[in-house]
């Protein structure tokens, strides 16, 4: 792609509680699925990188783990990938859910970025399930409590106003290289993604005992001689035997509805036919183990 002298590029932050929409925001404006998504909280637990890139710039999106305070070592993980990001990038968006209105948990969110130099954007998601005479007061609350550099209101899941967003989200941006080539969505790699597909499924199906005590991890992946077929060997993870019978449902029943639909969304995102082999083992407590927590994934990168 040709660059002029006013290309701009640069690292966005999306911060906010649990469910306010950033996966789903930022799945939009690349205009694919890179980072999974669920009406249950804690849904994303890395920092998933997203790639939109037009001929004015190109944003880099963080989606992070929402802030919250945490009651595990995940939970405490969680948290510190989401601050950590705040130093890391050229601009931060809070989005907030205008249906749930100002919560406890947006004020602990705005004390952690008082301290933060880099711009902030309050992004009011959801307005399409609020009235539009609720808006203002809403966003009048926030205003009073830190000053935000800009304010936009869109729904994320409709796609809403998110081109407004964009707009001022390049124009804020310093003038900077290229970083990913035009076509690329995310730096994360393909089992990375195949495995989050899999969480989704299983935060999808199961009960309130289940998601948080779910890791996936993929011990192969690899596409087959002479054959449009990849082989895809997966295992879920979860903290008591109860958990894992949940899991694997009657007569596995559950257990292959969410091996079904992970193999369907793989299979349209990858463009080729998957043999997915998923399996359910326990790791008891996991989440506050600090050796498993390394080996599935959650650990400070190096």
């Amino acid at each position: 792609m040709a660059m002029d002298n006013n290309y701009r590029s640069g690292f966005v932050a999306l911060i906010g509680r649990p469910n306010v929409g950033k996966s789903t925001l930022m799945n939009h404006v690349v205009g694919q699925k890179i980072a999974i998504m669920s009406d249950k909280p804690q849904t994303t637990r890395n920092k998933i990188r997203g790639v939109y890139t037009d001929e004015r710039g190109q944003v880099v999106f963080l989606d992070t783990p929402g802030i919250h305070k945490p009651h595990s070592k995940l939970g405490e993980f969680l948290v510190k990938t989401a601050r950590d990001a705040l130093d890391e990038v050229d601009l931060v968006l809070f989005l907030i859910d205008a249906a749930e209105g100002y919560g406890p948990g947006d004020r602990y969110i705005m004390e952690n970025l008082r301290n933060v130099k880099t711009p902030v954007f309050l992004v009011v998601n959801k307005i399409d399930q609020v009235h539009p005479d609720e808006l203002l007061p809403l966003i009048d609350r926030y205003r009073k409590e830190y000053p935000f550099n800009e304010v936009v209101p869109i729904s994320a899941l409709q796609g809403n106003n998110t081109s407004t967003l964009m707009d001022l989200l390049i124009s804020h941006l310093p003038e900077g290289p290229q970083y990913y080539p035009a076509d690329q969505v995310t730096d994360h790699p393909e089992r990375f993604i195949v495995g989050e597909l899999i969480r989704e499924k299983v935060l999808e199906m199961t009960r309130e005992e289940i998601p948080h005590s779910v890791a996936v991890v993929i011990e192969e992946m690899k596409r087959r001689e002479d054959k449009d077929i990849v082989d895809v060997r997966a295992v879920i993870y979860t903290e008591r035997p109860s958990q894992k019978g949940i899991l694997i449902g009657k007569k596995g029943s559950l257990l292959k509805e969410v091996g079904k639909r992970a193999r369907e969304e793989m299979e349209r995102l990858l463009g080729t036919r998957i043999f997915l082999d998923l399996w359910v083992k326990v790791k008891k407590d996991w989440r506050n183990e600090e050796m498993m927590l390394r080996q599935f994934g959650y650990r400070e990168e190096e």
